[in-house]
């Protein structure tokens, strides 16, 4: 990883995980951001689905709980693995896809992209 690394990283008092970066960018993330970025292979192929035909809404137990990160923890020196209240656990965040959804610059030409776990392009 040569990009931007996080200097700290600390839960806000309205439940979102802020990280300050070391180019300066300080980000925060809400819980539901985080959530509808999951880089994981499921969350990837419901997202890239038509979507059903309009129905009444039936809520899970789930969604009737504000949604919140539960814990994050590092994988290996590049990546972080985010539980959120809803159970899933899946999705692991790069560092430069966090840096990218925090509002830093995108991935370098030839870095990767979504499909690998890095950034979205925008």
């Amino acid at each position: 990883m040569t990009g931007p690394v996080p200097q700290s990283i600390a839960r806000t008092p309205r439940g979102s995980v802020e990280i300050v970066w070391s180019d300066g960018l300080r980000a925060e993330y809400s819980p539901r951001l985080l959530r509808d970025a999951c880089p994981c292979a499921t969350c990837r192929e419901i997202r890239g689905a038509a979507a059903p035909p309009p129905l009444l809404p039936v809520l899970a137990a789930a969604e009737l709980v504000p949604l919140a990160v539960a814990a994050m923890r590092p994988v290996g020196q590049y990546a972080y693995g985010i539980e959120f209240s809803d159970g899933h656990s899946s999705g692991i965040y790069t560092l430069d896809y966090l840096h990218e959804l925090g509002g830093g610059r995108g991935p370098a030409p030839g870095q990767p992209g979504p499909e690998s776990g890095g950034p979205a392009p925008q």
